[in-house]
């Protein structure tokens, strides 16, 4: 039998940004919830709109200086503090806060204050909430079941809220544009798998004003492009027959949209494919506790939050610190359509908890058979919960060499094996499947790549569509759409003083005294130019045509041996996109990162994201305002951050259905050395050969392997397939029961699929 599977272990420094234990928060709400604090709460799993409600509690990142001087110096471990959100809905003008709690643990010492150093505005409106529940849609029922008779000629289905209907809502965003007021276009779908797939091309605007769901009102109706302002209206042209109708929906099987395998399958398809096995057992080290992982000169710490899920900290390459951060920030969908929900549907996916949003993965399919899990913990306003398969972590033989060569001198043949270690973590939101992979290579290169597979939001198909999509169905389209994500990278080149070096390349004509007149005695060639970036007022970038050069982040003070400033450069990788559609109303200032490939300002404590979840539904008056962040400040040798975007144009087509692959629904950045080492540091590597040619005609060749050699072994079988839900725990800190199907599927798509209830 082959060596034992467990990777080795590594002993790491208590991790600063693990997230907050379930005891921990538990003891925080029960702190929150005395007298002399004043906040009146009420458990957020029967709480109304109008009551007081903690939305969220989690750790505060500790501020940077500290972290280091911990990390580097053997200084104190930072202060552990927690943020606290709550809704403020008994004031006498409902608004969101953010508050600071600690030190922690809860001691005489521990106080309180808001939060406000980070946004760009004081309060946080009501109007630009968060759902803490799914129930929170049940006042839309009575907006549909007066209609339970038309939807059942028209659609062949109702919504009545009873457990076989037959039609599901879901939601369009923003809800609102500065706060002033909350309304959302509902579009209807059949109930049946990957609802998405199937709308009616009926929709409803609702107004969700104030606290008081009674009070919401139904404000228009659209069917077929006819607009009437009520149910009765509707019901009216129903009647009268003057409504013009739809054809009635063309699905007799509608299967077609689910997962299940059809059609034969390929030859030799009954065969398992081909697996990676670690014969000589696992190559990286793990610190389980501390959410540490070292591999081949590589070493970094995870993160985890509720907003955005995985992120990595203090990646250090040959015994020095290259990032501090690299995060995701946020992720946007933008679509176009002929309808009222596609037209103006504008989603930001940190606003539903991409972290929440995460579930276990299936081993051996999401990740390779022999990779290892890592758990991680979220803390809701309903209770907490634990995903023990989180995040992944592998390493795999790429297939392709990482450098090679066939020569015929001494010692100049051989190859160096591309392997490459792969952290990943999958984000379920709603319709769409978010894979985060960081990929970590020998030569001191990460990439960083985001894929998408899931449902596609149709839209329903009628030739008024054409020009915003592609026809997948009958009565199903594709709807064009943009995905833009972002992410922060605070490297540190040499430490944490760097700059910003443009450089490119330009065409020029040269005249020499040495060139012949039969060819002129001129020459067309390449030149290249480096310009240093000197504030924030030129930050906001764009590669450049044809990628006639890039960015790089530079240590101007430190050099390698032949002189060069150290650096690391930022490489476009696949779908080097920026945001198509700029100055909508509902993406106006609340994802303006999205309109750049990169973006690098002056790193700031209160400047930690270039988004927030609220800042979805305050398109106009967003609480972390972006573009605020460039403020004339020096790039030169001060502490960096670099916000890097990379998307999709999503032409949708047939080959979508059931879902979007993850080879064409992908994009990328690499973090690659540039003069930061004195040679490739990958042909250190003893996995590689060096070819001895012989020096007599057909002598032999003989090889240098360096002695490592491969073991021959049986590997251990592929373990059986199993599958939890995680482990929950209640608001008390106590587990919790296993929940229904249905109760699994509201908590998880919430108005992404709004079933309605009585």
């Amino acid at each position: 039998m082959c060596m034992n599977t467990v990777p080795p272990t590594v002993s790491a420094k208590a991790n600063p940004w693990r997230n907050l234990e379930v005891d921990e928060v538990v003891q925080l709400r029960n702190w929150l919830w005395r007298d002399e604090l004043g906040f009146n709460l009420t458990r957020a799993d029967i709480a109304r709109l109008s009551d007081n409600s903690i939305f969220l509690i989690e750790n505060v990142r500790p501020p940077k200086s500290r972290t280091i001087a911990y990390l580097d110096k053997d200084g104190p471990a930072p202060e552990r503090f927690a943020r606290v959100t709550i809704h403020h809905g008994a004031a006498a003008e409902p608004v969101i806060r953010d508050y600071i709690v600690g030190p922690l643990p809860l001691s005489s010492d521990t106080t309180i204050r808001q939060l406000t150093e980070i946004y760009h505005e004081p309060d946080i409106p009501y109007a630009g909430r968060g759902f803490a529940q799914s129930t929170s849609a049940r006042p839309y029922q009575r907006f549909m079941t007066p209609l339970e008779n038309i939807t059942q000629e028209l659609f062949g289905g109702t919504a009545r809220g009873l457990d076989n209907d037959t039609l599901v809502a879901s939601g369009s965003a923003p809800f609102s544009f500065d706060g002033s007021f909350r309304r959302a276009w509902l579009t209807w779908r059949r109930n049946t798998p990957g609802p998405w797939l199937h709308p009616l091309g009926f929709f409803q605007y609702v107004q969700m004003d104030g606290t008081d769901p009674s009070l919401w009102k139904l404000l228009k109706i659209v069917y077929n492009h006819q607009i009437f302002s009520s149910n009765e209206e509707f019901i009216e042209a129903y009647r009268n027959g003057t409504l013009k109708t739809l054809p009635y929906p063309d699905e007799k099987d509608p299967s077609w949209s689910s997962r299940q395998r059809r059609g034969p399958a390929p030859d030799l398809d009954d065969r398992a494919g081909p697996r990676s096995v670690s014969f000589n057992g696992l190559r990286y080290r793990v610190d389980r506790a501390n959410q540490f992982i070292s591999w081949m000169g590589w070493r970094f710490f995870l993160g985890f939050d509720r907003d955005m899920g995985l992120s990595l900290w203090d990646i250090g390459f040959r015994g020095e610190r290259i990032i501090y951060e690299l995060s995701p920030q946020e992720a946007i969908a933008q679509y176009a359509g002929g309808d009222p929900v596609q037209a103006t549907t504008a989603w930001l996916d940190r606003y539903f908890g991409m972290g929440a949003s995460v579930r276990d993965m299936l081993p051996g399919y999401d990740c390779p058979a022999e990779a290892q899990y890592f758990p991680a913990t979220v803390h809701t306003a309903l209770g907490s919960y634990t995903r023990e398969r989180a995040v992944c972590v592998f390493e795999l033989d790429t297939g392709t060499p990482m450098t090679r060569h066939h020569g015929y001198d001494h010692h100049e043949h051989g190859v160096v094996k591309g392997y490459a270690l792969t952290v990943r973590s999958i984000s379920t939101v709603g319709n769409y499947d978010y894979l985060f992979d960081y990929t970590f290579s020998l030569d001191g290169t990460i990439e960083v790549r985001l894929s998408a597979s899931g449902y596609l939001q149709g839209g329903y198909w009628e030739p008024k569509q054409t020009g915003y999509g592609s026809r997948i169905r009958e009565q199903t389209m594709g709807s064009l759409h943009d995905h833009v994500i972002n992410y922060k990278v605070d490297l540190d080149i040499a430490g944490v003083e760097n700059s910003l070096l443009e450089t490119s390349t330009a065409v020029e004509e040269v005249t020499q005294p040495w060139f012949d007149d039969d060819w002129g005695q001129t020459v067309l060639q390449q030149h290249i130019i480096h310009r240093y970036i000197a504030t924030e007022d030129d930050s906001l970038l764009k590669y450049p045509k044809n990628f006639q050069g890039g960015y790089s982040i530079m240590n101007r003070n430190a050099t390698n041996s032949w002189g060069n400033a150290r650096g690391y450069a930022i490489h476009a990788g696949v779908n080097a996109i920026h945001n198509t559609v700029v100055g909508s109303k509902r993406l106006l200032k609340n994802a303006a990162w999205a309109q750049y490939n990169i973006a690098v300002s002056q790193r700031k404590e209160t400047e930690p994201s270039s988004s927030s979840m609220w800042n979805m539904n305050l398109p106009g008056k967003p609480t972390v305002d972006f573009l605020k962040f460039f403020d004339s400040e020096s790039l030169d040798q001060e502490d960096l951050v670099a916000w890097v975007s990379v998307g999709t144009h999503h032409l949708p087509q047939a080959e979508d259905v059931p879902n979007t692959r993850t080879i064409t629904a992908t994009s990328s950045f690499f973090l690659t050395p540039l003069n930061f080492f004195d040679f490739d540091v990958s042909i250190d590597s003893t996995n590689a050969v060096l070819v001895n040619i012989p020096t007599e005609a057909g002598g032999e060749y003989t090889f240098d392997d360096y002695g490592v050699k491969s073991e021959f072994c049986l590997p251990p079988p592929v373990a059986p397939l199993t599958y939890t839900d995680g482990v929950e725990y209640g608001l008390d800190g106590k587990k919790m029961g296993p929940r229904t199907h249905e109760e699994l599927r509201k908590n998880s798509e919430l108005y992404h699929r709004i079933k309605m209830e009585i």
